[in-house]
C-alpha cells in the first residue's frame, strides 16, 4: 500500500471551512477513477470520488476523505498541483456556495421559460424588457415578473 503524508497534530484548530469533501476543478476531461485515487490517495484513504460527466461538470470532482485531517493535506499539496498540463484548483466543498450556484442556475431556466413563452428572444442572450400598465390592477403580476429578470 503507497505511504500517506499527513500532517496530523494534537490539538489542532481547523478553520471552520475545513471539512473532509474536496470539490476539485480544471482537470483533464478524460481523468480516470484511478488516476484521481493515485493522485488523491497519497494524502489518506479516500471514502468517495465522483468525476464529472455531463457538459456541465466535466472537469470537476468532488473527493470524500475518510479523515478530516487528510482532506487539509490532500488541499494543502495539491492546489496548483499540474496534471496534463492543468493546475488543479482544490477546494473544501461549501454547501451553500454550491446551492447558490444551484438557485442561479434554476432562475436562469425560469427566465428561458418565461422568454421562450412570451417570446421575448434576443441575439446576444440579454434580457431586455419593458413593462407598461393599465391599472393598478396589474402592479401584483408585473411586480413578479419583474423580480425573476432582477
Amino acid at each position: 500500500m503507497a505511504q500517506t503524508i499527513s500532517l496530523r497534530k494534537g490539538n489542532t484548530r481547523l478553520p471552520p471551512e475545513v471539512n473532509r469533501v474536496l470539490y476539485v476543478r480544471n482537470l483533464p476531461f478524460n481523468i480516470s477513477s484511478e488516476e484521481m485515487y493515485d493522485i488523491f490517495g497519497k494524502y489518506g484513504a479516500i471514502r468517495q470520488i465522483r468525476i464529472g460527466s455531463n457538459k456541465d461538470t466535466r472537469g470537476t470532482a468532488y473527493v470524500v476523505y475518510e479523515d478530516i485531517y487528510d482532506a487539509k493535506t490532500a488541499v494543502d499539496h495539491l492546489s496548483g498541483f499540474n496534471v496534463a498540463n492543468r493546475y488543479l484548483i482544490v477546494l473544501y466543498y461549501q454547501q451553500a456556495k454550491m446551492s447558490k450556484k444551484f438557485d442561479q442556475k434554476k432562475r436562469e431556466e425560469e427566465i428561458v421559460k418565461m422568454q421562450e413563452k412570451y417570446g421575448i428572444t434576443t441575439k446576444d442572450n440579454h434580457i431586455h424588457a419593458m413593462v407598461s400598465l393599465i391599472d393598478q390592477q396589474h402592479l401584483p403580476t408585473s411586480s413578479r415578473y419583474l423580480a425573476l429578470i432582477v
